[in-house]
């Protein structure tokens, strides 16, 4: 696990699965920690199911010590920073689209799709509170279908460009993969003052902190793009985001 959305698909698969008395995910270990009120294979089942490459790394009888809390942050700080972070993804993903349709950059597409997946994710983290799982599942599944949707369009896309040929402008997405950059150093900088806050919020770290390895990506495609005047870098960086994007959603689409 190594991004909320990976989280949602843990808490959503044991959900429904009795005698769980707590549940706890540190991302940055990437551990699950269950107290069970008896041993239950279903749990073992579920994470298997979701195809994480999860293996067991202890059973013990519970010790007291095992019911600490993560250090308190307050519930409203925490909402304020994933409107925020909503909001910023929201309007990167306008940007970009805009901007990769302007610029032929299949690059500049899918990190727009890339940004809408992020903005989907924290979304759903801020409708859920306050309604049944059900209705989460059923906003989980949502998400997901117009995530793979919206990537099997922008792949079309790079499959057309590969065939008929593109000319990517360089210098619209190196302007638009910096100032994608500069969002996720925003959104990375917002998260790291609430890492305290919870598991979800240092899932969110660890997210943005990738976001910004995506959007390193495609500005070293731009640059190779400038370089060499060839559009493959900037087709291969968008297909390589698409994948990524598409595997995000199909796990989503697995959930029960």
């Amino acid at each position: 696990m190594d991004c909320p959305a990976e989280e949602r698909l843990v808490r959503l698969a044991l959900a429904d699965i009795a005698g769980i008395e707590q549940l706890r995910i540190d991302l940055s270990q990437r551990q699950l920690l269950l107290c069970l009120a008896a041993p239950n294979s279903a749990v073992e089942q579920a994470v298997e199911n979701l195809q994480l490459a999860a293996r067991c790394l202890e059973s013990r009888p519970l010790r007291s010590d095992d019911h600490a809390t993560d250090n308190p942050t307050t519930a409203q700080a925490q909402r304020q920073t994933l409107c925020i972070l909503l909001a910023l993804n929201g309007l990167m993903f306008v940007a970009e689209l805009l901007g990769g349709w302007w610029a032929q950059s299949s690059g500049l597409l899918a990190d727009s799709l890339d940004m809408l997946a992020d903005a989907s994710v924290y979304g759903l983290a801020l409708w859920a509170v306050g309604h049944d799982l059900l209705r989460q599942r059923r906003a989980a599944h949502y998400a997901g279908w117009v995530q793979a949707a919206l990537a099997v369009l922008i792949l079309a896309d790079v499959v057309r460009r590969f065939l008929y040929g593109s000319e990517p402008q360089s210098t619209l997405m190196l302007a638009m993969g910096g100032a994608a950059l500069a969002v996720n150093l925003t959104c990375l900088w917002l998260v790291h003052r609430q890492r305290h806050g919870g598991t979800h919020m240092r899932a969110s770290l660890i997210f943005s902190a990738n976001d910004v390895l995506a959007n390193l990506g495609l500005l070293l495609a731009a640059g190779l793009v400038a370089w060499s005047g060839s559009a493959y870098p900037d087709l291969l960086i968008g297909l390589l985001i698409v994948a990524l994007v598409l595997f995000g959603a199909w796990r989503i689409l697995r959930l029960p």
